[in-house]
């Protein structure tokens, strides 16, 4: 068959939002509630010097126990995964069209460069806490991951994995028992800037360390469309959910025990617990994944307001992740409110909870005034604005252009 290039006026774009599937959005809407209480909770933390909660009576102790159980490294390697599957859809996508696989990569490459740029903003004039560095920087180093084999995807998520999991519980261990963090709310804003970006390199690649294993399940799901077509992988789902979920919270306990003070190991437990923990996260995320897939499922096309509030927040998931950034800066800093001195700690995840209520709010008038998230414009510009190349496509390439590529 012979191969004509695309006419030079043929524009590369993003998934139309109407073909996106209502798991991924889903997910990453109800996500952003665990990592906004996780934040508003870890803010709490930091408030008493970074070294332990305030655990002011039985209910503060029972909300620290929950979040470590069920939300605290959690939530992130869903974000990863789901972060993961959508770059595979952009590279299926492409790669239906035609589109060689040096271009593919160049333009998930470019993707993850402007997610950098992005990400350090965000330091710089927000939170150091940042996790779209940290994306980015997946998809710079990872885009020739795309196109593996599902052996070679998978034995590079565990490389990482093996070796990052271990840095990254060390190096948690170690701050934890040297008493050194410094509090972020004991600090004027200059000194809050020079502290988020001395720290924003070192943190940046340890989560890279631990993000790589659920970026790389997140593409090997894609490849089977596991949250586009959630009704054929039912059985699939469900195992997924369940046991990860139950492995989770088993994981979480030893570490639960520190937080709430009843236990106080030597360093090597400590740091043994903190990397239990992280591992047994993967399981959470995964589980949360799985379990928003056969609520999809469950939904079906009976989406009442609510379902599309949360649909619309989580296509417009970095804006309003930068948003809750915004309101700890509002809310928690002792130059500003300062509220993170004045809450106990379920109080502080209640106030994450309705700045998280907010951001839906504010999603769901974008969607209904037809209003695409401002970061979510810019990166679809940036990424794919250059893209209006010369490129050989089969004549008859039967893509029929329904991919999720649009995150």
């Amino acid at each position: 068959m012979p191969r004509t290039p695309l006419p030079p006026t043929t524009e590369v774009t993003a998934t139309p939002v109407e073909r996106r599937s209502l798991a991924p959005d889903l997910a990453r809407g109800l996500m952003l509630l665990v990592i906004a209480t996780v934040h508003a909770h870890m803010f709490r933390q930091l408030a008493t010097g970074g070294e332990t909660f305030t655990l002011a009576g039985t209910l503060d102790t029972a909300v620290t126990a929950f979040m470590t159980l069920f939300a605290e490294a959690r939530g992130y390697p869903m974000f990863a995964a789901l972060f993961g599957y959508g770059l595979a859809l952009i590279h299926l996508r492409r790669t239906a069209e035609g589109r060689p696989r040096p271009w593919v990569r160049s333009l998930v490459r470019r993707r993850g460069g402007w997610m950098i740029l992005i990400g350090f903003l965000h330091t710089a004039l927000l939170f150091y806490g940042d996790v779209i560095a940290t994306y980015g920087l997946i998809a710079l180093l990872l885009a020739g991951l795309l196109h593996r084999s599902d052996h070679r995807l998978l034995a590079h998520g565990f490389a990482w994995a093996s070796v990052g999991t271990l840095l990254y519980a060390i190096a948690e261990g170690l701050l934890a028992a040297s008493g050194a963090q410094t509090s972020a709310v004991e600090v004027d804003p200059s000194t809050d800037l020079f502290l988020r970006l001395s720290a924003w390199p070192v943190l940046t690649l340890l989560m890279v360390g631990i993000s790589v294993l659920p970026f790389t399940v997140g593409v090997w799901a894609a490849r089977r469309r596991l949250l586009e077509e959630p009704e054929l992988h039912l059985r699939f789902l469900r195992r997924v959910a369940g046991g990860g979920i139950a492995l989770a919270v088993i994981g979480a306990i030893p570490h639960m025990f520190v937080m709430i003070r009843v236990w106080n190991p030597e360093l090597p437990f400590l740091i043994g617990a903190k990397w239990l923990h992280v591992v047994s996260g993967y399981a959470g995320g995964f589980g949360y994944a799985a379990l928003i897939a056969l609520v999809a499922v469950a939904i079906g096309d009976r989406r009442g307001p609510i379902v599309g509030a949360l649909v619309a927040t989580g296509r417009r998931s970095m804006t309003c992740y930068l948003l809750q950034s915004v309101a700890w800066v509002a809310l928690f800093l002792p130059y500003t409110m300062n509220l993170a001195e004045r809450l106990n700690d379920a109080q502080a995840v209640l106030v994450g909870a309705g700045v998280w209520a907010a951001t839906v709010v504010i999603a769901a008038v974008m969607e209904r005034f037809g209003l695409r998230g401002p970061a979510e414009t810019f990166l679809r510009r940036m990424t794919y604005g250059g893209a209006r190349r010369k490129a050989p496509v089969p004549v008859a390439s039967g893509t029929d252009g329904t991919g999720d590529g649009a995150r």
